[in-house]
């Protein structure tokens, strides 16, 4: 990305400047309605980074944004998360409806949340990843903002870190509800990219990739499907009950288990043939995974 391209925010007072609003009423989280936002066209970078979780619920999202292969659950709108320094793009007057919810790490310091939020893996999920809701979930979301919002505003005293913390988390919950939803109703999108998965690993075993490349990463398979690799291997979980190394793991197994049955290639063969540096690395996960040795399980054939 060309720094160019890009400018780091080291605080809200700042962000508020940039996005033409009054100094914020916190110094550690703030609650921003996309209304109000005044942007001087081209004066911002393509994209933003701060040291805050960014949750941005935008009312016509699935207008602005793609998911994957053009598929869409709903028209009411959608949330996107960022995680501290991570690159989102810089608002603009596309859209006009919405929140953005900023929380810097330290907000949440002394409470559960502060571990629980790295839990949520919706944080690295990419923007085309975004949660679409469907009309009540939408409503769901507002409400959590309108209470935060009115909390923020009031007048601050010993009980409003603890009220907000428990909107914020309230919020994370709803979101991870309904991400498991998302999964379910693109369930048949996702059987498609299921079937691309096994091609792409099919043909990454049937060439000189393993050789050249070692084995195949959970990168290299995102890439391939256009997905973050959070999201691949939240979406393979709720399909398979596996996450994505563990099913790159189950196809690299099964085609170890055939090179040893049909094939009179060595273990130490078929281990640099399927990308491993050490034949031994080999043997053990095949043991883990198969309960037998490689060689054990060759000689049940026989």
């Amino acid at each position: 990305m060309n720094k160019n391209h890009l400018l780091k925010i080291e605080s809200l007072t700042q962000l508020h400047s940039i996005l033409g609003l009054d100094k914020p009423v916190h110094p550690l989280v703030s609650l921003v309605k996309l209304e109000d936002v005044k942007i001087t066209p081209g004066t911002l970078p393509e994209f933003l980074v701060v040291n805050f979780y960014k949750v941005a619920y935008k009312m016509d999202l699935s207008g602005a944004m793609k998911y994957g292969q053009n598929y869409y659950d709903f028209g009411e709108g959608g949330l996107v998360f960022t995680a501290p320094n991570q690159p989102f793009q810089s608002p603009d007057d596309t859209v006009k409806s919405g929140y953005i919810l900023f929380i810097h790490p330290d907000f949440l310091l002394s409470y559960p949340l502060a571990k629980k939020v790295n839990q949520y893996g919706f944080f690295s999920y990419a923007a085309n990843e975004a949660l679409h809701l469907s009309e009540h979930e939408k409503a769901t979301i507002i409400s959590i903002f309108k209470v935060m919002q009115e909390e923020l505003h009031s007048r601050i005293d010993d009980f409003s870190q603890e009220i907000v913390i428990s909107q914020v988390e309230l919020l994370l919950s709803y979101s991870h509800r309904f991400y498991k939803r998302q999964f379910i109703t693109r369930k048949a999108v996702n059987n498609e990219l299921l079937h691309k998965l096994d091609t792409v690993l099919d043909d990454y075993f049937s060439n000189e990739k393993p050789f050249e490349q070692g084995l195949p990463t959970v990168q290299y398979l995102a890439a391939h499907v256009n997905l973050s690799p959070s999201y691949l291997s939240d979406m393979l979980r709720s399909l398979t009950g596996q996450n994505a190394q563990q099913h790159i793991h189950h196809k690299l197994i099964e085609k170890a288990k055939e090179l040893l049955s049909t094939t009179h290639l060595t273990v130490s063969e078929v281990a640099y043939q399927l990308g491993f540096e050490h034949p031994q690395s080999f043997s053990k996960l095949f043991k883990t995974k198969a309960k037998l040795s490689p060689l054990a399980f060759r000689q049940s054939f026989n």
